[in-house]
């Protein structure tokens, strides 16, 4: 196995589903600021060539997780998939700011055996077991993605921000539903656990369907994972990075994904 594995390197082309790594991926709320005692919020969820338009094809939702401000697991309603988008709609039942997340994490790999390539997708637990003891040319790796936004209703909370301990995670130092035009918004990125240092953050501003210009910003992060934006308009905006790790050792390679969709008011 430790022969095996030392022959293993990164590839891009195993880290992430063809459909993430050609269009981008979002998922989309209606609202992301609301009042009273309880309300309803819809979601879009989708894979497309620009920012929240569905032209493409719909997000695959089995990794759905909705985090309540008190740290309870809440369930969607309505839930649909079409050709070009997936909706849902979540009962907002408590105070506080709601965490939506479409998390996947699992393992690709790719060997030769008796001259035929063999390919498999599982979960990193299982590879071991996988991987048969005639294996060659061993090429794997660790990949995870996640999507998520965020709605709060009433008072906005930080309950729902946590850090998972794999693959990117965005720790928010000014709060994602408390966002205006003009005003810096400072966020932090952790890769794995560790501070996600010198990654790239792309920023895009919905709505290009009706403008020549994309709009697009792209940010690093500093020593500490964290990066700073300052919004130049009102929308809704996209945020994404990935984070490439080569092998070492015995240690597989990894590539790590984040989306973030937040709305930016006036």
């Amino acid at each position: 196995m430790k022969k095996s594995l030392a022959l293993i390197a990164a590839i891009a082309a195993l880290a992430l589903p063809m459909s993430a790594q050609a269009h981008r991926a979002w998922l989309a709320p209606t609202s992301t600021v609301l009042s009273g005692t309880d309300a309803w919020v819809g979601f879009d969820a989708g894979m497309s060539n620009g920012v929240f338009i569905p032209d493409h094809a719909a997000m695959n939702l089995a990794g759905l997780v909705i985090t309540a401000p008190d740290g309870s697991t809440a369930a969607p309603e309505n839930m649909m998939r079409g050709r070009y988008r997936s909706t849902f709609d979540l009962h907002l039942t408590q105070a506080g700011t709601w965490k939506v997340a479409n998390v996947s994490s699992g393992l690709t790999a790719t060997w030769t055996e008796n001259g035929e390539q063999k390919r498999w997708r599982g979960q990193a637990a299982d590879f071991p077991a996988a991987l048969p003891a005639g294996a060659a040319d061993v090429v794997a790796v660790r990949v995870s993605s996640r999507i998520e936004t965020f709605v709060t209703l009433g008072a906005p909370t930080d309950t729902v921000f946590t850090n998972s301990g794999e693959g990117l995670t965005l720790i928010p130092v000014t709060h994602p539903n408390d966002l205006a035009a003009g005003e810096a918004a400072t966020f932090r990125l952790s890769n794995d656990g560790l501070p996600a240092a010198g990654v790239s953050v792309t920023i895009a501003r919905g709505g290009t369907r009706y403008r020549d210009n994309p709009e697009e910003m792209t940010v690093t992060t500093g020593a500490d994972g964290s990066f700073t934006v300052t919004w130049p308009e009102p929308g809704m905006y996209w945020l994404n990075a990935t984070v490439r790790t080569p092998a070492q050792g015995d240690t597989v390679a990894a590539n790590a994904q984040y989306v973030a969709v937040m709305e930016v008011l006036s």
